[in-house]
């Protein structure tokens, strides 16, 4: 009888990033701009990973799947945030905030375990070179790549069916710029000890097990670098690290102080916090995974036809 008498939401408002309207119109054109770049870079390391075979190896192999995923991320947020920058009534459907939630889950979840992927290939090239080529198989990373969606998969539709069980009622105004559990709970008008408690142990645990997995890789790394004599080929083993642990820095980073605190400590600043693994890491992908790398540089070179003078 008591969820009769709540009034049924059939859709929310999205804050956004800002109330300001002269502020709105100059977000729109940094953000639209960021997506364009975005998209372009990350479909870039895509298509130099299909038609060059020199790059047919499986570490670019999870890169371009990573590239797919940074993707999806940003187009999950970045449209719907455009879209409201320039509207007056800034609303995405019940519907439309369930699939928004659904897909920004899944995805997110996904990419926590290929950047763990990624760690272990890299483990698997420097501390048993030998046996490289036979753990990481063609079928392998095939089996770790759908493992990892099958991962983001149960834990988007875990937290999504949880959250919009709920009954909403009262203000329908969602204090972010898109549909994410803690500014959703917040307009839930029953105890949500559950959901929190469920986001704190299935997120958690998603959450941190990929980041040990991703620190144990690392430290078995790097213990086998520093027995390397010589300092070329420390060099070189490193060179092959760095990329990555800057993009795992970036993402584990600014989640972990987004999702690891009770839904009432969620504040403003979480929406600037949210930018960063939503928008902003997403757009440093490509930079970060090309500007140091010579073999992405030159494969993208070979495609666009630029030829290096030489010396």
């Amino acid at each position: 009888m008591t969820n009769m008498n709540k009034t049924t939401v059939t859709e929310f408002i999205l804050v956004g990033l800002s109330e300001t309207p002269n502020l709105n119109f100059f977000l729109f054109f940094t953000f639209i701009l960021i997506y364009i770049i975005t998209v372009i870079g990350n479909m870039s390391i895509i298509i130099a990973y299909k038609y060059s075979p020199s790059l047919h190896t499986p570490m670019y192999f999870f890169l371009a799947n990573f590239s797919f995923l940074e993707i999806c991320y940003v187009s999950d947020t970045c449209p719907k945030l455009l879209s409201n920058s320039l509207a007056d009534h800034k609303s995405i459907s019940f519907y439309g905030c369930v699939t928004q939630m659904y897909c920004g889950l899944l995805f997110a979840g996904t990419e926590f375990y290929i950047l763990a992927t990624m760690a272990y290939d890299r483990y698997s090239a420097i501390c048993q070179p030998l046996l490289y080529n036979m753990i990481m198989n063609k079928v392998s990373c095939i089996q770790l790549v759908a493992g990892s969606w099958v991962i983001g998969a149960l834990n988007a539709v875990i937290h999504t069916t949880l959250t919009f069980t709920l009954p909403f009622c009262g203000s329908n105004n969602i204090n972010h710029y898109f549909c994410d559990i803690p500014p959703l709970l917040k307009l839930a008008c029953a105890d949500t000890k559950v959901n929190e408690m469920t986001v704190f142990l299935v997120s958690g645990g998603v959450i941190i097990g990929s980041f040990l997995l991703t620190m144990v890789s690392y430290i078995k790394i790097i213990s086998t670098i520093l027995k390397i004599k010589s300092a070329t080929g420390i060099k070189k083993a490193f060179s092959t690290c760095t990329s990555h642990l800057m993009a795992v820095f970036i993402f584990y980073g600014s989640i972990f102080s987004v999702y690891f605190k009770p839904k009432s400590k969620f504040i403003e600043q979480d929406r600037l916090v949210s930018v960063m693994y939503t928008v902003i890491a997403p757009l440093l992908n490509p930079f970060i995974y090309s500007i140091r790398n010579n073999d992405m540089q030159s494969a993208l070179r070979r495609l666009l036809n630029i030829v290096p003078k030489k010396c």
